[in-house]
């Protein structure tokens, strides 16, 4: 039978069966981390992901035979279209993400679904897989198949790869995981630049205050805004985001896990630290229905953990590519591991995603004894 793919609309049961095709294709895969239904249904509802304050997005259901056999999402996002062409956007940038297929056939049908809806936008440009945006599930999974992956971040079949460059998309970029042993010290050659720090009275390392966590995200999300301003593909978070992430993440958010550098008392860079949460939400399938809440409070009271995640870290624009950027890096990087030993038990890090380009970072991260363990890469096409 043929595929046929329709644009799904507001109503219950074609969102049910646009969030639920992706559990039936991939409930064989033991790597595979089932995400909270509650949590998907979040990310394509505009009444509550602020994203869609300046961004539109369209959702395609692909059907055989009357059964779902795929899915695929398209958005413009204005922030992307203002955003310097050299960073991944500019006028006639769309994008394409949240893909699922049951084969080639309908991923093919999908991406053209998703194309013919960007093109009617107006757009010459498609890049993806992007879900919903470049803070959500950038990326498409080309290698690290053989393990889950950690807290925030996505995986897909190895099969996607072939069908996503038959249809004509050419890689544009790659954002890679750097895996990590935490639980022995770092080389001497990095404990000698913390010792340095430590010695340094104009510097000071701290943990964020979790009383005060609006100001603190503010602080945090300023340093992010400066440091990453220049990065390919990024956008900032306006300030309903802000807030939106702010109440997401807060359950998940620990003051010794989340440190600011000062420099003569001005907050200069930033670190945070996330454990990782798919090894509880493994077991879930999907839902904290009916007791599965009352698990995952409990564990959140003081969570052990394996996996460490640094989702985010940054240094303001004026002191990047110093010493002193490195230096301070290091120091919140050694600070947490520690924590994250004695603290949480975990003997695992994972920093990224990284730029493949991002040569301070990518640095730092193989200083530390980083190796790379799961590539993401963005892929794009002339409309």
């Amino acid at each position: 039978m043929t595929v046929q793919v329709r644009q799904i609309g507001v109503g219950k049961a074609d969102r049910k069966a646009f969030v639920d095709i992706q559990f039936r294709l991939n409930e064989g895969d033991p790597n595979w981390v089932p995400p909270l239904k509650d949590e998907v249904h979040g990310l394509i509802d505009p009444r509550k992901n602020p994203w869609f304050g300046h961004g539109e997005a369209a959702f395609f259901l692909a059907e055989r035979g009357g059964r779902a056999v795929g899915r695929i999402s398209a958005q413009v996002d204005s922030l992307v279209i203002a955003a310097p062409v050299e960073q991944g956007g500019g006028p006639g940038t769309g994008h394409w993400g949240m893909i699922e297929a049951e084969d080639g056939e309908t991923a093919a049908a999908l991406i053209a679904a998703a194309e013919g809806w960007l093109r009617g936008k107006g757009m010459t440009r498609s890049i993806g897989p992007i879900s919903i945006s470049i803070w959500d599930e950038p990326g498409l999974l080309v290698q690290g198949f053989d393990h889950p992956p950690t807290v925030m971040m996505g995986h897909h079949q190895p099969t996607y790869q072939a069908w996503v460059e038959a249809a004509g998309y050419a890689g544009v970029k790659d954002l890679n995981a750097y895996d990590l042993r935490i639980d022995k010290p770092f080389p001497d050659l990095v404990q000698r630049i913390v010792s340095s720090g430590e010695r340094n009275t104009r510097i000071r390392v701290r943990r964020v205050d979790k009383k005060k966590f609006a100001e603190e995200a503010a602080l945090i999300l300023g340093i992010l805004n400066d440091a990453w301003g220049d990065n390919w593909g990024f956008v900032p978070l306006t300030p309903d985001e802000i807030t939106y992430v702010g109440k997401k993440l807060r359950p998940i958010v620990f003051e010794d896990l989340i440190m600011v550098a000062e420099v003569e008392g001005e907050p200069v860079a930033f670190m945070i630290t996330l454990p990782d949460l798919n090894e509880k939400l493994r077991g879930f399938g999907g839902s904290l229905l009916p007791f599965n809440w009352a698990k995952l409070l409990w564990w959140l009271r003081r969570p052990k953990v394996r996996t460490m995640r640094v989702p985010l870290m940054g240094v303001v624009k004026r002191l990047q590519a110093t010493r002193l950027a490195s230096q301070l890096a290091f120091m919140m990087i050694e600070y947490i591991r520690r924590e994250s030993v004695s603290r949480y038990g975990a003997t695992r890090g994972e920093i990224g995603w990284i730029l493949e380009d991002n040569q301070g970072m990518v640095s730092i991260a193989r200083m530390v004894g980083g190796e790379v363990n799961k590539v993401y890469r963005l892929y794009q096409k002339a409309l």
